[in-house]
C-alpha cells in the first residue's frame, strides 16, 4: 500500500448504523475493529437490510488500511454482493465498492464507477473525492484539482475535501499550503477517530521532512504512535526521519517493525535499501531476494510493487531492460509523476537520455519537491548537457502542459 492510500478520510462513516455479513466476529479496541463487530451484532438481528451490509464492507475498508492487511478487501467485497443482492445497484454498496476499488489500486476502473456515479448524483462530495484519488492515481492533476475544488465549493472546510486539497498542493510544491489544510483537516477530526488522526499526524510529519524539518517531524509521529500504537505508516516515516537525523541503526530497527506489521513488497525493498546503504550487503542481499520474489508474483496485478522493482533492476540488481520493460508496462497503466519518474529513471539506466530528459520534464512540471524526483533530474541533466536549474525552469514552462 503506498503512502497516500485511501486520502478519502473515514469520518463519512460517523453515525452510520451498525452492521453485518459473513464474517469472523472481531473483538478489536480499534475504531474500524469496533464498528466491525458492532456491524455484525446488528445484522444478525435483521439481515435483510442491504445498507447494513454497505456499512459493513466501509468498517471492512477501514480495518484494511488500520491494519495494512488487504484480506479485509475480499470479506468487504464479500458484503458488497449481499447488499447487491437484496437490493441491486444501491447507492450504499456501489459507493462502498468504489472505494475498494481504489484500496485495491484498480483506479482506471474505479474512475469509471465514479463517473458513472458522479452524473447519477452529481453534487454528492464523495463522489467527488472518489474521482479525485482516481485522477490523482492517473496522474491526471488538472482534473483532480477540478474535483478537490468541487467538494470544497459543495461543502466547505469537510476533512475529506482538505485531505485532498492537502496533497494536491504538496505535488504542487506548496508545502506550507498543505500543511495548513492538514492541521485543518486534523482539527476538525474528532479524538475518537484514532487512526483517521494518526494517518493526519504521520502526513504532516512526510510534510515537515520535505521541508527539513525532521525535529518537528519526529514529534508529529510520537503523537501519532501514542494515538494509535505501532501505525505501520508512522513507522515507515520515523525510519526516514531516523535516516535524515543520521541514526542509522535505529531506522533500521523500526524499518524492521515495519515490515513485520505490513509484510508487502514495498516495504522489503526499502528496508533492502536502507541495509544495502549501510554496508549490510550480505543482509540487503537476502532481503532483496524476498522482495523480488513477492514483487513478481504480484507484478501483473493493480496492487503492486512495480516502481520499486523498476528500482530494483535499475540500482541494484543492474538489470536495465528488465527495469524498462517493466516501467513500460506500468506506463500504461498509470501516469502519474512517480511513475513517470520510474519511467525516466529506466530510461537513463538503459542509456536513453533524450527519452528520459522529457520524462523526468513531465514529472518536475507538476512542481513536486519530493527528493528522488530530483536527484533523477539531475542526474538525467547531467547526461543531455543541461543544468538542473535550467531542467526545473523547463518543467516549470511545461506547467500548462500537462
Amino acid at each position: 500500500m503506498n503512502r497516500h492510500y485511501l486520502l478519502l478520510s473515514l469520518v463519512w462513516v460517523l453515525g452510520q448504523a451498525p452492521v453485518h455479513a459473513q464474517t469472523a466476529v472481531i473483538h478489536d479496541p480499534t475504531p474500524a475493529g469496533q464498528r466491525i463487530t458492532q456491524a455484525q451484532a446488528a445484522l444478525d438481528k435483521n439481515p435483510q437490510r442491504h445498507e447494513a451490509y454497505a456499512q459493513l464492507a466501509m468498517a471492512l475498508a477501514q480495518r484494511a488500511r488500520e491494519s495494512s492487511d488487504t484480506a479485509y478487501y475480499a470479506q468487504a467485497e464479500n458484503a458488497i454482493a449481499q447488499s447487491f443482492k437484496l437490493s441491486p445497484g444501491n447507492l450504499e454498496a456501489r459507493r462502498v465498492e468504489i472505494w475498494v476499488m481504489l484500496g485495491r489500486h484498480e483506479f482506471a476502473a474505479a474512475l469509471e464507477a465514479a463517473q458513472a456515479l458522479n452524473k447519477h448524483i452529481p453534487d454528492d462530495v464523495q463522489t467527488y473525492g472518489y474521482l479525485t484519488d482516481a485522477y490523482i492515481e492517473l496522474g491526471r492533476y488538472a482534473d483532480a484539482e477540478r474535483a478537490a475544488q468541487w467538494m470544497l465549493d459543495l461543502r466547505p472546510g469537510n476533512i475529506p475535501g482538505l485531505t485532498r486539497a492537502a496533497y494536491l498542493r504538496e505535488l504542487f510544491g506548496d508545502i506550507s499550503g498543505s500543511l495548513d489544510l492538514m492541521e485543518q483537516a486534523y482539527q476538525r477530526t474528532p479524538p475518537s477517530e484514532r487512526e483517521d488522526r494518526a494517518w493526519l499526524l504521520t502526513q504532516m510529519a512526510h510534510l515537515q521532512l520535505l521541508g527539513k524539518q525532521p525535529g518537528h517531524a519526529d514529534a508529529l509521529l510520537a503523537e501519532a504512535m501514542q494515538q494509535f500504537p505501532d501505525y505501520h505508516y508512522a513507522l515507515a516515516q520515523l525510519a526516514k526521519v531516523r535516516q535524515m537525523q543520521g541514526r542509522h541503526a535505529e531506522a533500521l530497527v523500526l524499518l524492521r517493525r515495519h515490515v513485520a506489521g505490513a509484510p508487502h513488497a514495498e516495504n522489503l525493498f526499502y528496508l533492502g535499501e536502507a541495509l544495502q546503504q549501510q554496508g549490510r550487503k550480505r543482509e540487503a542481499a537476502q532481503v532483496f531476494r524476498q522482495f523480488e520474489a513477492a514483487a513478481r508474483a504480484e507484478r501483473m496485478s493493480w496492487d503492486n510493487a512495480n516502481r520499486e522493482l523498476i528500482a530494483y533492476y535499475a540500482d541494484y540488481a543492474r538489470r536495465p531492460a528488465e527495469a524498462l520493460a517493466l516501467a513500460e508496462a506500468e506506463m500504461a497503466r498509470r501516469q502519474d509523476i512517480y511513475t513517470l519518474d520510474a519511467y525516466a529513471w529506466a530510461l537513463y539506466r538503459n542509456g536513453k537520455f533524450r527519452q528520459a530528459q522529457k520524462m523526468i520534464d513531465r514529472a518536475l512540471a507538476v512542481g513536486t519537491l519530493e527528493p528522488t524526483l530530483h536527484y533523477h533530474a539531475d542526474r538525467i541533466a547531467a547526461k543531455n548537457g543541461a543544468t538542473p536549474e535550467h531542467v526545473r525552469r523547463r518543467a516549470r514552462q511545461n506547467l500548462g502542459r500537462l
